[in-house]
């Protein structure tokens, strides 16, 4: 994944399908919490194909490309569905010392699909082209195989063209169809243990925009909207050889201007060894 120290090896490749799912009844406007009675129940839901690549043992390269489709459980808003955007990594493990390791990502992403970013919360993505570099430094202890990681990210998104030719955002009215999306950061820890054929960890993440507004009283969220949330969760894998399972466990403790979202994910891997 890009946000761990566990690495392919030279010529291995693991491709990884996964199913994701995401609701919520309640979201913050702004710092108020509340219910939203013509939403019900959102609902967001992805399959996904994330292939990981070892160039060498120190340098992998991740892929991923969703499809994602969105729905509520009342009201007259119609989900979307379609491609979200094509993303990709490249990781490094600059050092390396013992247990110790330190490594420096680096991920952009593309819109491929056709969708509407500023229909929210029913819209599938931003449509924006993101740029991210991360820090992720790690310890594993060799004999029980517990580790500790922890990073922090910068995110860079473009601006992005909406189909209308006003919009109204900073207690302003702007006469263009060009939004300027805010940038974001994030920083987690995971804690866990990694031993042959199976892993699991505890981690927990603080994402946040780092500027924007926030979602106007009783109106839609835009894409311009400083969007902030603490998630805490559970990770585990088992492969025993070349086929294995994964699953996520997540939930928002906290936030502004978006959803208190459960999620889950479970995903099918598959490892080839091109040595061979």
């Amino acid at each position: 994944m890009p946000n761990d120290a566990i690495y392919m090896g030279k010529k291995q490749l693991c491709v990884a399908g996964m199913y994701g799912y995401s609701s919520w009844s309640q979201y913050w406007e702004n710092t108020l919490k509340r219910e939203n009675f013509n939403i019900g129940t959102h609902t967001t839901q992805s399959v996904m194909v994330m292939p990981a690549y070892g160039i060498s043992n120190r340098v992998n390269v991740i892929l991923s490309l969703p499809y994602v489709w969105t729905s509520t459980s009342a009201g007259n808003l119609m989900g979307q569905h379609g491609i979200q955007d094509l993303a990709a990594w490249l990781k490094f493990k600059v050092v390396k010392a013992g247990g110790f390791s330190l490594n420096a990502i680096v991920g952009g992403s593309v819109p491929i699909g056709n969708y509407v970013p500023s229909f929210l919360p029913m819209s599938i993505g931003l449509q924006c082209r993101t740029f991210t570099g991360r820090l992720l430094a790690s310890y594993r202890e060799p004999k029980t195989g517990v580790y500790l990681t922890a990073h922090g990210s910068y995110g860079w998104r473009s601006n992005i063209t909406i189909d209308q030719n006003s919009y109204q955002a900073d207690d302003r009215v702007y006469n263009t169809d060009q939004v300027r999306v805010p940038n974001t950061y994030d920083a987690a820890v995971r804690l866990g243990v990694q031993r042959k054929g199976w892993q699991t960890e505890v981690w927990a993440e603080r994402s946040s925009c780092l500027s924007g507004d926030n979602i106007r009283r009783n109106d839609m969220p835009f894409p311009t909207n400083n969007m902030q949330a603490t998630t805490v969760g559970w990770y585990g894998k088992v492969q025993p050889r070349n086929i294995g399972v994964n699953a996520r466990v997540g939930y928002v403790l906290d936030g502004m201007n978006v959803g208190q979202s459960t999620s889950y994910m479970v995903g099918l891997l598959y490892q080839i060894n091109f040595n061979k």
